[in-house]
């Protein structure tokens, strides 16, 4: 990110200033670069920030998913069983089932709210841009 030069070394320069209209242009196009450059590492930082978070809340949806099928297997287990024999062992598997899927429930909720609280914008990145676009205009002026 370019820093603002300071006022009175602006007067200064301003005023000591020989360099052609071609060197001014030469300069402007080199920090131009740099600072595109400064920005473009600044939001592959944020982003790989970002998408290490939303990796992790999508660990924890597919967690969730993975428990709440079992609960379901473990469900349509004790209504086989239920059908089928009818004997009070299936009051067992029933209430497993139950409980399996309601962690699987809790667990995809969790990442669910997780991801919606991400915001996957790469902000550091849009404020320094601003930031630079109002340093260039005061430079201008």
């Amino acid at each position: 990110m370019a820093h603002p030069i300071d006022p009175l070394q602006r007067e200064t320069r301003a005023n000591s200033d020989s360099r052609s209209l071609g060197e001014l242009f030469t300069d402007l196009s080199r920090e131009t670069t740099m600072l595109v450059r400064q920005e473009v590492e600044l939001a592959k930082k944020e982003m790989s920030q970002k998408a290490a978070q939303v990796g992790k809340d999508v660990g924890f949806l597919l967690a969730g998913a993975a428990v709440a099928y079992a609960g379901f297997l473990a469900i349509i287990a004790a209504i086989i069983i239920i059908v089928a024999h009818a004997i009070p062992w299936w009051i067992s598997a029933l209430l497993v089932g139950v409980v399996v899927a309601a962690i699987g429930g809790y667990l995809v909720m969790r990442g669910m709210n997780e991801l919606k609280k991400s915001n996957l914008a790469p902000t550091q990145t849009l404020d320094s841009l601003k930031e630079d676009a109002r340093w260039t205009t005061d430079q201008m002026s």
